[in-house]
């Protein structure tokens, strides 16, 4: 599948891909903080922002989009930064290939299975008659209904867009991504560790890394280090100063 990218600078690619119901445009910033020092390329995953519609959505598939993706721009090897769901694909990708991932960063993520974490948030987005709604501010007003944390909301809505008839839509593709809500729930397994220079960077104020996680982190990912900022989930929006400050001294480390 040809997904659907952005590129921001020059030097080695560093390749940034988004969590669950994010897109490329959500890192803005960061990728143009990143291309001072690198070549930076932001990907829609499929079923997400403007890359294709498919029935399929695991973790491999998404991992074999962004390789075939790494080979059209004649990319030998990159570094890779997933976030959420972004992370587990990068974790499957740099397990599978490990000479095609320089160095690899998990943000917010664990390689454990999950809950199903995302059936609130879809079934609200589903339950919206979007033809009903005139602008953005009414939908944000029935999206409060179940919804009611603002930033939550205006991160959502950031998936709303209008047709060429000016009817609103969502851009991703939410069937598909609630019927394989499971699938994107389950554990990174591998037949080998991958061996090279991790960094898994944890929200604080964020569940989704805790510390039984640590021996399996270091059991898929030996060189791996765990770095805390003061954050919630949605770390590099939270904190954007540090979140770059953190990766960018690892990047620029020597790999040992």
């Amino acid at each position: 599948m040809k997904l659907f990218f952005q590129q921001y600078g020059s030097g080695e690619p560093l390749l940034i891909l988004h969590g669950l119901l994010g897109s490329l445009d959500n890192w803005h910033t960061l990728s143009k903080t990143f291309a001072t020092s690198f070549r930076v390329i932001a990907v829609d995953l499929r079923n997400h922002g403007r890359s294709p519609h498919s029935d399929s959505l695991s973790y491999e598939t998404m991992a074999e989009d962004v390789l075939e993706l790494m080979d059209s721009q004649h990319m030998g090897s990159s570094h890779i930064l997933g976030h959420s769901m972004g992370g587990k694909v990068a974790m499957t990708l740099a397990l599978a290939n490990p000479t095609r991932v320089s160095k690899l960063i998990v943000v917010d993520i664990a390689p454990r299975s999950y809950r199903r974490l995302h059936d609130e948030l879809l079934d609200a987005l589903m339950s919206v008659n979007l033809a009903l709604f005139q602008s953005r501010h009414q939908i944000d007003e029935e999206l409060a209904r179940k919804i009611p944390d603002r930033a939550i909301r205006q991160f959502l809505m950031k998936n709303l867009a209008r047709d060429e008839s000016g009817l609103f839509h969502w851009k991703a593709n939410l069937a598909t991504i609630s019927k394989n809500d499971e699938e994107l729930s389950t554990e990174i397994v591998a037949s080998a560790p991958f061996p090279n220079p991790t960094l898994f960077v944890k929200g604080k104020r964020s569940d989704y890394i805790v510390e039984s996680d640590t021996p399996l982190i270091h059991r898929l990912f030996p060189k791996a280090r765990i770095e805390s900022i003061d954050a919630g989930h949605w770390v590099h929006a939270e904190s954007p100063d540090r979140f770059a400050d953190v990766v960018l001294n690892f990047l620029n480390s020597p790999a040992t």
